[in-house]
């Protein structure tokens, strides 16, 4: 049974493709211009980009299922275009390239940023409204309005399911995801002092094993949260600290004060061309989404993600396979 793959060269995409192989599936992978993740896998490539439907018309002939993987993640204003297109649109030329060409069963991947973070001292759950409306930042609406567009296909007949993950990290971080960075970031001492904050983080492999089991077991038309638990920039360093030995010690200051640092590192940004470290939408962020409960992911599809501890252990130690960790840092 065939299957195609966007994004399949990303984070959770690398991690997907190399699952479905030990499935012995059969794989087809929409790839652009960076493929790392999939160097050395046997599974069948097709040129193209989910901005180009004709593209993914080439690339879902033939196919059972669908996972669409890309999309385009950006904590900077500039990329508003891009991420709009990307990740609107792109779902909406999946849907109709699905529904051309027949596909059985579409497993879109969205994010946990597609939900309203407000009320934020209330548990988020898949009733949670979508942060579809303008006074969301841009990241946030895009990924709502995408997946809007494949509850769009199901009205329309498409058989899909969609998940939605939290803070990714894990190995086969091949292109070096930005929550991969902060791992690094914190192993390497960039982190003068860590902002009072932090994320909901959940294993890249943990999301694929959410992900299959959707596939099989998903209802049509309806999304599962594949979390796992929150945890401050802080407890990370003492993670990394007690997996490595590393001094990874710092303050913590009010997430305020890293809102200082914004001009100066937007105008890095625009002058080295690098995605910047910190913007308005990175600093709200990490005060956002704390409080998540993924029990019907786990009522439904058997989801149990696995500690935190040991994602951290095999990330910094798939780094430093892959030559990533300079073990002379402070």
């Amino acid at each position: 049974m065939k299957v195609a793959v966007t994004g399949g060269s990303g984070h959770v995409g690398a991690n997907l493709v190399r699952a479905l192989i030990d499935q012995k599936r059969q794989v087809r992978a929409l790839v652009r211009k960076d493929t790392r993740g999939l160097e050395g896998l046997k599974i069948e490539k097709v040129q193209g980009e989910v901005t180009d439907k004709e593209s993914l018309v080439r690339c879902f002939k033939g196919v059972h299922t669908v996972f669409h993987c890309a999309a385009m993640i950006s904590i900077d204003s500039i990329d508003e275009p891009r991420v709009l297109e990307t990740n609107i649109n792109g779902p909406k030329n999946v849907v109709e390239a699905c529904l051309e060409c027949g596909v059985k069963r579409l497993v879109h991947f969205s994010s946990i940023h597609a939900f309203c973070s407000n009320p934020g001292d209330e548990i988020i759950d898949e009733t949670r409204r979508l942060a579809s409306d303008k006074n969301h930042f841009h990241y946030d609406r895009s990924k709502a309005l995408g997946q809007l567009e494949v509850l769009k296909g199901v009205k329309k007949g498409l058989n899909a399911v969609i998940v939605n993950p939290g803070a990714v990290i894990g190995p086969n971080d091949y292109k070096i995801s930005r929550m991969g960075q902060v791992l690094l970031d914190i192993y390497h001492g960039k982190f003068p002092v860590y902002p009072n904050g932090g994320y909901n983080w959940v294993d890249a492999r943990d999301i694929v094993e959410g992900a299959l089991a959707a596939e099989k077991m998903g209802r049509t038309g309806e999304s599962y949260l594949l979390t796992g638990r929150w945890a401050s920039f802080r407890e990370l360093a003492t993670i990394i600290q007690n997996c490595t030995g590393k001094n990874t010690a710092r303050m913590v200051s009010p997430v305020w004060t890293a809102s200082l640092a914004v001009p100066f590192a937007l105008m890095k940004a625009r002058i080295t061309g690098e995605a910047p470290l910190v913007t308005p939408m990175a600093i709200k962020s990490i005060k956002m989404h704390r409080y998540i409960s993924h029990m019907k992911a786990a009522d439904e599809l058997g989801y149990r993600p696995r500690p935190l501890e040991g994602t951290i252990r095999d990330t910094i130690e798939w780094f430093k396979e892959k030559g990533m960790l300079n073990e002379h840092s402070n």
